[in-house]
């Protein structure tokens, strides 16, 4: 079994993706609704259910035309911020494998840095800004790390989940320095931050799914 993924017939990579943001819907309004709208869950939710309901009557896509898909519906389907920001990382992504059948571990991290350079070039986020940022960084930084230690492509994707769950839960410390969070000053520290949530979500489902078709999975 080789240490790559074939991306030809992978649109249900997606497919998973969509199912964990609807079953965590009312999880993501709650956390939004401490400090924000409420509707974050509701949102992404109207907006992966666009993208599952279009990948359905077309099965088999390849990864990179299943995130254009998801990407083009972002961009229209969810209000606020977070529409044109998940958008933008899902265009970069499926840009990067576009021209491409197989996924290895090294593609996969250029595809994520460019992914998040996207969405920095939008919203301008730091890390300790009480953003989604901060589940992304960390998550590439260690993937970099366990890539530049020969790591297989499986314990690479490991090292990006456990450290975008930590980024996502640095956030609840923090105080929001952008967005309408941070209108709140210090009345926002002690609440994780909805985005950083949804995004922890996005990156651990990915990996899962991937992680089912690469050698390590379990060790």
């Amino acid at each position: 079994m080789n240490d790559s993924f074939d991306m030809t017939q992978a649109d249900w990579v997606v497919e998973d993706l969509v199912g964990a943001i609807n079953r965590n819907r009312e999880y993501l309004s709650e956390i939004d609704g401490a400090i924000g709208d409420g509707d974050h869950g509701i949102n992404m939710s109207k907006g992966f259910t666009q993208c599952g309901e279009k990948l359905a009557r077309h099965r088999g896509r390849s990864l990179a035309s299943a995130f254009e898909e998801l990407y083009l519906v972002l961009m229209e389907g969810i209000g606020g911020s977070m529409g044109p920001l998940y958008g933008s990382f899902f265009m970069a992504f499926g840009e990067v494998l576009a021209t491409r059948q197989i996924l290895d571990k090294e593609l996969f991290f250029r595809a994520l840095s460019d992914a998040i350079d996207a969405v920095q070039a939008i919203g301008n986020a730091k890390v300790g800004d009480k953003t989604l940022v901060d589940t992304l960084i960390p998550a590439r930084d260690a993937y970099r790390q366990a890539l530049s230690q020969g790591r297989s492509f499986a314990q690479c994707l490991r090292a990006m989940t456990a450290a975008a769950e930590a980024g996502m839960q640095s956030t609840k410390a923090l105080q929001a320095r952008i967005g309408r969070a941070s209108r709140l000053g210090e009345r926002s520290i002690g609440v994780l931050d909805a985005g950083s949530c949804s995004c922890f979500l996005i990156l651990q489902s990915i990996a899962g799914s991937l992680q089912t078709e690469l050698p390590e999975a379990l060790d």
